[in-house]
């Protein structure tokens, strides 16, 4: 078996707020909406988030999810513009990276980084 890609699935209390938040602030695209259950891609990058209740409700707003990308600099400067908080400007880490950590409306969290060249 060889493993082609993954998709995190987060939970949220209200799915077109969370939509609108992920496609508005963040710039991720819908792929597909089945019931309650949307994928949202940002280049390759692929997310899920569910309002679904019943045998599929988990807890809300505990998701975590680490996209790695070309760059992060431009990219925080064109979401807080469009009214996201990040935690923290970006900044480099001592494990090699350069990264930020954003929250959803439910705080499921979103770290975006790149490998400090």
């Amino acid at each position: 078996m060889k493993a082609l890609s993954v998709s995190p699935v987060f939970h949220v209390s209200d799915l077109e707020r969370s939509i609108g938040f992920y496609k508005d602030v963040l710039g991720f695209a819908e792929d597909f909406r089945v019931g309650s259950y949307v994928g949202l891609k940002h280049g390759d990058a692929a997310l899920h988030i569910t309002g679904g209740g019943g045998d599929y409700r988990r807890p809300i707003g505990g998701g975590t999810v680490y996209i790695f990308c070309d760059s992060v600099d431009s990219f925080y400067e064109t979401i807080t513009a469009r009214g996201a908080r990040p935690s923290s400007a970006p900044c480099d880490t001592a494990y090699g990276m350069r990264d930020f950590v954003v929250h959803d409306p439910d705080g499921n969290q979103v770290s975006f980084g790149a490998e400090k060249p």
